[in-house]
């Protein structure tokens, strides 16, 4: 960095559907964001949501200590300037409104939601990013708690940017009640993933067929360290590989052992144990669906497209 670039010190605030996460990072506009500091809290919202699709209030009150949590960490880390925003479970809930009001009369912080397309269209951006042209055109996979994104496209914008309810949390809470889970269980999760897909499926498939294809997402990654494997890369950056027949060999014998004894697992944390069964059954489906025998893993996501978009507006 020359003395003529001024960094930036940035903060990413993501509510999302499993996790509240502070990224911090100082950043400049033609660099890579730098990362500084890191707050994580595990809320797994679908857990809080009630018949009604309302989030409870024992839900609304962990994401105001979490949120208040991060307000905090980001004041004592220096941040110039907060990017909040909030994904699938408070975009979907009943009280979401409500939610975002009192999260920003109680912590100051105001929530930016994003939709579907916005979540799928930012990501593929931190994945171009990362991977530069020479990559050719991207296949974008990206599993979080409440949904699915899938995009695809040559240029920094997807030609085609879609999300979908197959979230790894929202899967697991809505097919996966048992723990460990049925077999039975899991059979009914992998028919309603191929149902979701089929439309989404067919659209992808008219497009140009993809040089490279990246998952991104801690789900992925999770898979990938469990799966996976790594190749030579461009430079000093090795491959994270994840192939469809290593992700299948495995998930079997995750799906027979109970929540509390995964995290014993490479690469797999507690605060994934939870949904990383139907996550691995639903990018198993995606990739079968999409014809994908294997992907890359991306270190960065939404989080990184983000900033990557902030940077790129600022005059």
């Amino acid at each position: 960095m020359t003395a003529s670039v001024a960094a930036m010190r940035l903060g990413v605030l993501d509510v999302g559907s499993n996790t509240v996460h502070l990224l911090v990072v100082d950043a400049y506009r033609g660099g890579p964001p730098l990362p500084q500091a890191s707050h994580r809290s595990t809320l797994r919202l679908m857990r809080f949501l009630e018949p009604s699709g309302a989030i409870s209030a024992a839900g609304v009150d962990a994401i105001l200590t979490a949120v208040g949590d991060a307000a905090e960490q980001a004041r004592e880390a220096g941040v110039d300037e907060l990017l909040p925003f909030a994904t699938s479970a408070i975009r979907e809930a009943v009280n979401g409104p409500e939610v975002l009001d009192l999260v920003a009369e109680r912590t100051g912080v105001e929530l930016r939601v994003l939709s579907g397309e916005d979540e799928a269209r930012i990501t593929y951006l931190a994945v171009r990013r990362w991977y530069g042209w020479s990559a050719g055109r991207i296949l974008l996979l990206d599993i979080g708690g409440g949904s699915l994104e899938v995009a695809s496209g040559d240029t920094d914008h997807p030609e085609l940017a879609v999300s979908l309810p197959l979230g790894a949390g929202r899967s697991t809470a809505t097919f996966l009640p048992d723990d460990p889970p049925t077999d039975e269980q899991v059979a009914a999760l992998r028919r309603h993933a191929q149902e979701v897909l089929a439309e989404p499926v067919e659209l992808f498939t008219k497009l140009p067929g993809p040089a490279h294809v990246v998952g991104s997402s801690k789900t992925i990654r999770s898979l990938a360290r469990l799966a996976g494997s790594a190749t030579d890369g461009v430079g000093a950056r090795d491959r994270n590989v994840l192939t469809r027949a290593a992700l299948d060999d495995w998930l079997p014998r995750i799906a027979r052992i109970p929540v509390g004894a995964r995290d014993a697992l490479p690469g797999i944390t507690a605060d994934r144990a939870y949904q990383v069964v139907a996550g691995g059954i639903v990018l198993s489906e995606t990739m079968r669906a999409l014809r994908v025998d294997e992907l890359d893993v991306s270190p960065w996501a939404l989080r990184e497209g983000l900033i990557l978009r902030y940077l790129d507006d600022l005059r």
